[in-house]
Protein backbone atom coordinates (compact mmCIF):
# COMPACT_ATOMS: atom_id res chain seq x y z
CA UNK A 1 0.00 0.00 0.00
CA UNK A 2 1.32 3.19 -0.85
CA UNK A 3 2.17 5.59 2.13
CA UNK A 4 -0.21 8.75 2.46
CA UNK A 5 1.80 10.68 4.61
CA UNK A 6 0.69 14.16 5.03
CA UNK A 7 1.83 17.02 3.84
CA UNK A 8 0.92 20.58 5.83
CA UNK A 9 0.26 23.10 3.65
CA UNK A 10 -0.09 26.57 4.88
CA UNK A 11 -2.87 28.93 4.17
CA UNK A 12 -2.94 32.72 4.13
CA UNK A 13 -5.85 32.92 5.09
CA UNK A 14 -5.33 31.33 8.48
CA UNK A 15 -3.97 32.86 11.32
CA UNK A 16 -0.53 32.54 12.47
CA UNK A 17 -1.81 30.81 15.49
CA UNK A 18 -4.32 28.24 13.76
CA UNK A 19 -3.62 24.20 14.29
CA UNK A 20 -1.89 22.48 11.80
CA UNK A 21 -4.09 21.20 8.78
CA UNK A 22 -3.27 18.91 6.12
CA UNK A 23 -4.80 20.07 2.91
CA UNK A 24 -4.10 20.27 -0.74
CA UNK A 25 -3.51 17.09 -1.67
CA UNK A 26 -5.49 14.93 -4.31
CA UNK A 27 -6.10 11.09 -3.97
CA UNK A 28 -6.44 8.33 -6.58
CA UNK A 29 -8.17 5.12 -5.00
CA UNK A 30 -8.50 2.36 -6.94
CA UNK A 31 -10.83 -0.56 -5.84
CA UNK A 32 -11.58 -4.12 -7.05
CA UNK A 33 -13.54 -6.73 -5.74
CA UNK A 34 -12.07 -8.34 -2.47
CA UNK A 35 -10.39 -11.48 -0.74
CA UNK A 36 -10.55 -13.46 2.06
CA UNK A 37 -7.34 -12.60 4.70
CA UNK A 38 -6.07 -16.42 4.33
CA UNK A 39 -6.55 -19.16 3.26
CA UNK A 40 -8.56 -20.70 5.82
CA UNK A 41 -12.15 -21.52 6.73
CA UNK A 42 -12.64 -19.49 8.67
CA UNK A 43 -11.22 -16.18 6.61
CA UNK A 44 -13.42 -17.10 3.76
CA UNK A 45 -16.42 -17.32 5.61
CA UNK A 46 -16.11 -13.78 7.06
CA UNK A 47 -15.82 -12.73 3.24
CA UNK A 48 -18.38 -15.03 1.88
CA UNK A 49 -20.39 -13.46 4.62
CA UNK A 50 -19.82 -9.96 3.58
CA UNK A 51 -20.10 -10.49 0.21
CA UNK A 52 -23.58 -12.71 -0.20
CA UNK A 53 -25.19 -10.11 2.33
CA UNK A 54 -24.71 -7.30 0.02
CA UNK A 55 -27.97 -6.19 -1.32
CA UNK A 56 -26.37 -5.53 -4.85
CA UNK A 57 -25.05 -8.47 -4.64
CA UNK A 58 -28.19 -10.69 -3.74
CA UNK A 59 -31.21 -8.31 -4.47
CA UNK A 60 -33.66 -10.79 -2.81
CA UNK A 61 -32.29 -10.25 0.46
CA UNK A 62 -34.81 -10.85 3.11
CA UNK A 63 -35.57 -13.03 5.87
CA UNK A 64 -35.91 -16.48 4.08
CA UNK A 65 -32.22 -15.56 1.91
CA UNK A 66 -30.13 -15.10 5.72
CA UNK A 67 -31.78 -18.00 6.65
CA UNK A 68 -30.75 -19.93 3.56
CA UNK A 69 -26.63 -18.15 3.82
CA UNK A 70 -26.56 -18.44 7.59
CA UNK A 71 -27.57 -21.86 8.19
CA UNK A 72 -27.09 -23.65 4.75
CA UNK A 73 -24.27 -21.75 2.69
CA UNK A 74 -21.78 -19.89 5.29
CA UNK A 75 -21.47 -23.46 7.28
CA UNK A 76 -20.73 -25.51 4.50
CA UNK A 77 -19.51 -23.70 1.41
CA UNK A 78 -16.28 -21.43 2.91
CA UNK A 79 -14.95 -25.58 3.57
CA UNK A 80 -14.97 -25.90 -0.03
CA UNK A 81 -13.93 -22.95 -1.62
CA UNK A 82 -11.27 -23.21 0.95
CA UNK A 83 -9.39 -25.52 -0.83
CA UNK A 84 -9.57 -23.42 -4.28
CA UNK A 85 -7.73 -20.46 -2.59
CA UNK A 86 -5.40 -22.86 -1.37
CA UNK A 87 -4.53 -23.95 -4.98
CA UNK A 88 -3.87 -20.57 -6.01
CA UNK A 89 -2.69 -18.75 -3.15
CA UNK A 90 0.48 -16.32 -2.93
CA UNK A 91 2.24 -18.35 -0.18
CA UNK A 92 5.55 -15.76 -0.46
CA UNK A 93 3.25 -13.12 0.72
CA UNK A 94 0.37 -15.11 2.34
CA UNK A 95 -2.35 -13.36 0.19
CA UNK A 96 -4.23 -13.95 -2.71
CA UNK A 97 -2.99 -13.00 -5.68
CA UNK A 98 -5.61 -10.53 -6.24
CA UNK A 99 -4.26 -8.45 -3.36
CA UNK A 100 -0.95 -8.93 -4.88
CA UNK A 101 -1.80 -7.60 -8.31
CA UNK A 102 -4.29 -4.92 -6.95
CA UNK A 103 -1.05 -3.49 -4.78
CA UNK A 104 1.31 -3.69 -7.87
CA UNK A 105 -1.41 -1.53 -9.80
CA UNK A 106 -1.14 0.44 -7.42
CA UNK A 107 2.30 1.49 -6.93
CA UNK A 108 2.85 1.58 -10.43
CA UNK A 109 -0.10 4.19 -11.22
CA UNK A 110 1.70 5.97 -8.28
CA UNK A 111 4.96 6.37 -9.77
CA UNK A 112 3.12 6.72 -13.42
CA UNK A 113 0.93 9.74 -12.06
CA UNK A 114 4.66 11.29 -10.31
CA UNK A 115 5.58 13.82 -13.00
CA UNK A 116 1.92 15.46 -12.00
CA UNK A 117 3.50 16.28 -8.34
CA UNK A 118 3.85 14.75 -5.28
CA UNK A 119 0.66 16.37 -4.22
CA UNK A 120 -1.30 13.50 -5.84
CA UNK A 121 -1.19 10.10 -3.77
CA UNK A 122 -2.01 6.92 -4.77
CA UNK A 123 -4.17 3.71 -2.66
CA UNK A 124 -5.95 1.12 -3.09
CA UNK A 125 -8.73 -0.99 -1.23
CA UNK A 126 -10.86 -3.87 -1.48
CA UNK A 127 -14.29 -3.44 -1.81
CA UNK A 128 -14.77 -6.75 0.30
CA UNK A 129 -12.25 -7.94 3.19
CA UNK A 130 -8.99 -5.68 3.48
CA UNK A 131 -7.91 -2.93 3.00
CA UNK A 132 -11.35 -1.45 3.05
CA UNK A 133 -12.63 1.38 1.16
CA UNK A 134 -13.50 3.29 4.93
CA UNK A 135 -10.01 2.87 6.09
CA UNK A 136 -8.17 3.85 2.83
CA UNK A 137 -10.12 6.92 2.33
CA UNK A 138 -10.26 8.02 6.01
CA UNK A 139 -6.14 7.55 5.58
CA UNK A 140 -6.69 9.76 2.14
CA UNK A 141 -8.59 12.48 4.39
CA UNK A 142 -6.41 12.69 7.27
CA UNK A 143 -3.13 13.25 4.76
CA UNK A 144 -4.91 16.37 3.21
CA UNK A 145 -6.80 15.14 -0.07
CA UNK A 146 -9.66 16.96 -0.34
CA UNK A 147 -10.47 16.10 -3.69
CA UNK A 148 -10.70 11.86 -4.48
CA UNK A 149 -11.04 9.80 -7.75
CA UNK A 150 -12.41 6.93 -6.75
CA UNK A 151 -11.45 3.88 -9.77
CA UNK A 152 -13.41 0.37 -9.62
CA UNK A 153 -11.53 -2.04 -11.93
CA UNK A 154 -14.66 -3.14 -13.54
CA UNK A 155 -14.43 -2.45 -17.24
CA UNK A 156 -18.08 -3.10 -17.35
CA UNK A 157 -20.46 -1.31 -15.35
CA UNK A 158 -23.17 -4.12 -13.07
CA UNK A 159 -24.57 -2.90 -10.07
CA UNK A 160 -23.36 -5.43 -8.10
CA UNK A 161 -19.78 -4.14 -8.91
CA UNK A 162 -19.51 -0.35 -9.58
CA UNK A 163 -22.74 0.34 -7.94
CA UNK A 164 -21.65 -1.23 -4.70
CA UNK A 165 -18.18 0.61 -4.54
CA UNK A 166 -20.14 3.33 -4.85
CA UNK A 167 -22.13 2.49 -1.82
CA UNK A 168 -19.27 1.83 -0.02
CA UNK A 169 -17.46 5.26 -0.50
CA UNK A 170 -20.58 7.16 -0.05
CA UNK A 171 -21.15 5.54 3.60
CA UNK A 172 -17.83 6.02 4.03
CA UNK A 173 -18.50 9.65 3.42
CA UNK A 174 -21.52 9.92 5.79
CA UNK A 175 -19.53 9.29 8.50
CA UNK A 176 -16.97 11.96 8.13
CA UNK A 177 -17.65 15.50 9.05
CA UNK A 178 -15.20 17.16 6.34
CA UNK A 179 -15.99 15.43 3.50
CA UNK A 180 -13.68 15.37 0.50
CA UNK A 181 -14.79 16.02 -3.03
CA UNK A 182 -14.92 12.76 -4.85
CA UNK A 183 -15.77 11.55 -8.05
CA UNK A 184 -16.01 8.16 -9.83
CA UNK A 185 -14.44 7.20 -12.96
CA UNK A 186 -16.83 5.85 -15.51
CA UNK A 187 -16.81 1.87 -16.88
CA UNK A 188 -14.02 1.47 -19.62
CA UNK A 189 -15.62 -1.19 -21.68
CA UNK A 190 -15.17 0.10 -24.80
CA UNK A 191 -11.98 2.40 -24.08
CA UNK A 192 -9.69 2.29 -27.62
CA UNK A 193 -6.45 1.67 -24.79
CA UNK A 194 -8.53 -1.01 -22.93
CA UNK A 195 -9.39 -3.07 -26.38
CA UNK A 196 -6.19 -2.37 -28.09
CA UNK A 197 -4.42 -3.85 -24.58
CA UNK A 198 -7.12 -7.21 -24.72
CA UNK A 199 -6.14 -7.69 -28.33
CA UNK A 200 -2.81 -7.30 -27.76
CA UNK A 201 -2.69 -9.83 -25.32
CA UNK A 202 -4.53 -12.14 -27.39
CA UNK A 203 -2.36 -11.93 -30.16
CA UNK A 204 0.87 -12.42 -27.89
CA UNK A 205 -0.88 -15.46 -26.24
CA UNK A 206 -1.63 -17.11 -29.66
CA UNK A 207 1.71 -16.59 -31.06
CA UNK A 208 2.99 -18.48 -27.91
CA UNK A 209 0.73 -21.65 -27.99
CA UNK A 210 1.90 -25.05 -28.79
CA UNK A 211 -1.76 -25.26 -30.51
CA UNK A 212 -4.51 -23.27 -32.99
CA UNK A 213 -7.38 -23.36 -30.84
CA UNK A 214 -10.05 -24.06 -33.07
CA UNK A 215 -12.76 -21.35 -30.91
CA UNK A 216 -11.82 -18.75 -28.40
CA UNK A 217 -14.12 -18.27 -25.55
CA UNK A 218 -14.87 -14.34 -24.03
CA UNK A 219 -16.04 -15.34 -20.84
CA UNK A 220 -17.50 -12.71 -18.22
CA UNK A 221 -18.48 -13.21 -14.75
CA UNK A 222 -22.41 -13.58 -15.15
CA UNK A 223 -25.62 -11.88 -13.69
CA UNK A 224 -29.12 -13.00 -12.94
CA UNK A 225 -30.59 -12.71 -16.06
CA UNK A 226 -33.50 -10.39 -13.82
CA UNK A 227 -30.86 -8.19 -13.08
CA UNK A 228 -30.25 -7.17 -16.81
CA UNK A 229 -34.05 -6.90 -17.28
CA UNK A 230 -34.55 -4.24 -14.15
CA UNK A 231 -32.10 -2.12 -16.24
CA UNK A 232 -28.52 -3.49 -15.51
CA UNK A 233 -26.15 -2.42 -18.37
CA UNK A 234 -23.96 -4.88 -17.89
CA UNK A 235 -24.86 -7.50 -20.63
CA UNK A 236 -24.09 -4.62 -23.33
CA UNK A 237 -21.17 -3.63 -22.44
CA UNK A 238 -20.19 -6.62 -22.50
CA UNK A 239 -21.23 -7.38 -25.63
CA UNK A 240 -19.61 -4.26 -27.08
CA UNK A 241 -16.36 -5.18 -25.47
CA UNK A 242 -16.68 -8.42 -27.12
CA UNK A 243 -17.61 -6.98 -30.55
CA UNK A 244 -14.84 -4.18 -30.56
CA UNK A 245 -12.60 -7.00 -29.60
CA UNK A 246 -14.21 -8.95 -33.15
CA UNK A 247 -13.50 -6.05 -35.21
CA UNK A 248 -10.42 -5.46 -34.49
CA UNK A 249 -8.69 -9.12 -34.38
CA UNK A 250 -10.89 -9.93 -37.46
CA UNK A 251 -12.71 -12.82 -35.50
CA UNK A 252 -16.36 -13.58 -36.40
CA UNK A 253 -18.95 -15.11 -33.70
CA UNK A 254 -18.05 -18.56 -34.61
CA UNK A 255 -14.60 -18.10 -33.87
CA UNK A 256 -14.57 -15.60 -30.63
CA UNK A 257 -17.48 -16.39 -28.78
CA UNK A 258 -19.00 -14.61 -25.57
CA UNK A 259 -19.53 -16.51 -22.31
CA UNK A 260 -20.60 -15.70 -18.87
CA UNK A 261 -19.46 -17.97 -15.76
CA UNK A 262 -19.94 -18.31 -11.87
CA UNK A 263 -23.20 -18.94 -11.76
CA UNK A 264 -24.36 -19.13 -8.27
CA UNK A 265 -27.82 -20.29 -6.69
CA UNK A 266 -30.98 -21.35 -8.73
CA UNK A 267 -32.13 -18.31 -10.49
CA UNK A 268 -32.00 -17.97 -14.30
CA UNK A 269 -28.50 -16.25 -14.83
CA UNK A 270 -26.88 -14.78 -18.45
CA UNK A 271 -26.07 -17.48 -21.19
CA UNK A 272 -24.44 -18.65 -22.53
CA UNK A 273 -22.81 -20.08 -19.13
CA UNK A 274 -19.03 -20.68 -19.91
CA UNK A 275 -18.84 -24.31 -18.07
CA UNK A 276 -21.75 -25.55 -20.77
CA UNK A 277 -20.78 -23.86 -24.03
CA UNK A 278 -17.12 -25.60 -23.05
CA UNK A 279 -18.51 -29.12 -22.04
CA UNK A 280 -20.58 -28.72 -25.32
CA UNK A 281 -17.86 -27.98 -27.63
CA UNK A 282 -15.91 -30.80 -26.31
CA UNK A 283 -18.66 -32.88 -26.95
CA UNK A 284 -19.45 -31.64 -30.59
CA UNK A 285 -15.58 -32.48 -31.12
CA UNK A 286 -13.45 -29.31 -30.58
CA UNK A 287 -9.85 -30.03 -29.50
CA UNK A 288 -8.36 -26.99 -28.77
CA UNK A 289 -9.85 -23.99 -26.82
CA UNK A 290 -8.28 -20.62 -25.62
CA UNK A 291 -10.31 -18.50 -22.61
CA UNK A 292 -9.78 -14.69 -22.64
CA UNK A 293 -11.31 -13.05 -19.55
CA UNK A 294 -12.45 -9.35 -20.22
CA UNK A 295 -13.94 -8.32 -17.53
CA UNK A 296 -11.48 -8.87 -14.15
CA UNK A 297 -8.53 -6.41 -14.50
CA UNK A 298 -6.61 -8.67 -12.51
CA UNK A 299 -6.55 -12.62 -12.11
CA UNK A 300 -8.00 -14.35 -8.96
CA UNK A 301 -10.18 -17.10 -8.24
CA UNK A 302 -12.31 -17.13 -10.76
CA UNK A 303 -9.40 -16.90 -13.64
CA UNK A 304 -7.07 -18.84 -12.15
CA UNK A 305 -9.21 -21.35 -10.45
CA UNK A 306 -12.47 -21.55 -11.79
CA UNK A 307 -11.14 -21.22 -15.69
CA UNK A 308 -7.48 -22.52 -15.71
CA UNK A 309 -8.42 -25.26 -13.65
CA UNK A 310 -12.40 -25.81 -13.33
CA UNK A 311 -13.46 -25.35 -16.93
CA UNK A 312 -10.12 -26.91 -18.47
CA UNK A 313 -10.86 -30.84 -16.43
CA UNK A 314 -14.62 -30.37 -17.80
CA UNK A 315 -13.02 -29.77 -21.64
CA UNK A 316 -10.78 -32.23 -21.35
CA UNK A 317 -13.21 -34.99 -19.42
CA UNK A 318 -15.69 -34.62 -22.39
CA UNK A 319 -12.97 -34.94 -25.08
CA UNK A 320 -11.18 -32.00 -25.61
CA UNK A 321 -7.46 -32.19 -25.76
CA UNK A 322 -5.72 -28.57 -25.53
CA UNK A 323 -7.11 -26.19 -23.07
CA UNK A 324 -5.25 -22.78 -22.51
CA UNK A 325 -6.09 -19.33 -20.66
CA UNK A 326 -4.74 -15.83 -21.42
CA UNK A 327 -3.81 -14.32 -18.54
CA UNK A 328 -5.72 -10.61 -17.36
CA UNK A 329 -3.63 -7.45 -18.14
CA UNK A 330 -2.65 -7.28 -14.34
CA UNK A 331 0.09 -4.96 -13.80
CA UNK A 332 1.38 -5.50 -17.29
CA UNK A 333 2.96 -2.77 -19.05
CA UNK A 334 -0.71 -2.32 -21.21
CA UNK A 335 -2.84 -2.79 -18.51
CA UNK A 336 -1.18 -0.18 -16.95
CA UNK A 337 -1.28 1.81 -19.48
CA UNK A 338 -5.34 1.24 -19.57
CA UNK A 339 -5.56 2.71 -15.71
CA UNK A 340 -3.18 5.53 -16.20
CA UNK A 341 -5.25 6.99 -19.67
CA UNK A 342 -8.33 6.18 -17.63
CA UNK A 343 -7.24 7.67 -14.43
CA UNK A 344 -5.63 10.88 -16.14
CA UNK A 345 -8.13 12.08 -17.77
CA UNK A 346 -10.37 11.64 -15.30
CA UNK A 347 -7.92 13.92 -13.02
CA UNK A 348 -8.45 16.43 -15.59
CA UNK A 349 -9.38 20.38 -14.03
CA UNK A 350 -8.14 18.75 -10.45
CA UNK A 351 -4.24 18.75 -11.74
Amino acid sequence: MNAVSSRQVPSPHRPSDHPPVASGQIGVLIVNLGTPDAANARSVRRYLKEFLSDRRVIEENGLLWKVILNGFILPIRPRIKVRDYQTIWNREQNESPLKTITRAQSEKLAKALAPLGSHVRVDWAMRYGNPSIASRLDALAKAGCERILIVPLYPQYAAATTATVCDEVFRALMRMRWQPSVRIAPPYFDDASYIEALAASLKTALARLAFQPEIILASYHGIPKDYFLKGDPYYCHCAKTTQLLRELLGFDEKKFMMTFQSRFGRAEWLTPATIETVQKLAERGCKNLLVITPGFSADCLETLEEIAVENAAVFKGHGGENFAVVPCLNDSEAGMRVIESLVTRELKGWT
